[in-house]
């Protein structure tokens, strides 16, 4: 959820879908495996979407994130972000990482723990990374120092994929380009990941659309991966949803 939080939402609004009361907000964080996290999300109602262009994803210049620690001991979360600071900062100064300690009503029902980070760039694109403890009696108990330095490397490989879009939101910004006005969207995306390929053929079956795929190698060198410039035009889907008196 802290995700989408820093990266779908800032996707969404370059489509249009913006306002005061777009918003997740964390009621109570559940771990696996009883969960019983809380979340609100809020959306307006938008009538169209708009096409994009976002080609350029632009040069990191800060990192955040958020540690958080679910009914263990706070230090939980101190010891991650040293650990992700001890690999970023060899790259990046400006790096922010809260600590977010829930206990008592606001937790859920397991003990567990988690980093959510994300790098943003000069041009608006956010490429983020996640990673959280081993399920309460699943698996080898994981070290918190283990998980910051391997949410860091995440997050250095999401920024070496590059792109526009990280590949958690690919298909998000695919779906939202599809439904847009008849007119051309254009976004560059880092390679391709198999949840993305499979669903641009759901793409195809639905909406009987085809993306024009180019491939791009980066021109610079020390550019990351090779990129992918994907192209459509939207089927100009418009709610024509209206409220009942």
């Amino acid at each position: 959820v802290d995700v989408l939080k820093a990266t779908a939402l800032p996707l969404l609004k370059k489509f249009g879908i913006d306002g005061e009361s777009l918003e997740i907000k964390i009621n109570r964080r559940g771990m696996p495996p009883k969960a019983g996290g809380e979340i609100l999300f809020a959306c307006p109602v938008k009538k169209v979407l708009q096409p994009i262009q976002f080609t350029d994803p632009g040069k990191i210049k800060r990192i955040r994130g958020t540690a958080y620690s679910v009914r263990v001991s706070p230090q939980m979360a101190n010891r991650m972000v040293e650990s992700a600071r001890s690999i970023l900062n060899k790259f990046l100064p400006d790096i922010y990482i809260y600590t977010d300690h829930m206990k008592g009503v606001s937790s859920g029902k397991s003990p567990g723990f988690g980093m959510c980070l994300t790098a943003e760039t000069i041009n608006g694109t956010v490429l983020s990374a996640e990673l959280a403890s081993n399920p309460q009696g699943q698996g080898a108990a994981v070290l918190p120092e283990e998980l910051g330095q391997n949410c860091a490397k995440l997050l250095l490989e999401e920024v070496y994929r590059g792109g526009c879009v990280d590949s958690t939101n690919q298909s998000l910004a695919l779906l939202l380009m599809t439904l847009g006005q008849r007119d051309v969207s254009k976004v560059l995306l880092g390679p391709l990941s198999p949840y993305t390929i499979e669903f641009l053929r759901h793409l195809r079956s639905f909406f009987q659309i085809m993306f024009k795929i180019e491939t791009k190698t980066p021109e610079e060198e020390h550019m990351g991966g090779e990129k992918v410039l994907m192209t459509c035009v939207g089927i100009g889907f418009s709610n024509l949803s209206k409220s009942i008196r």
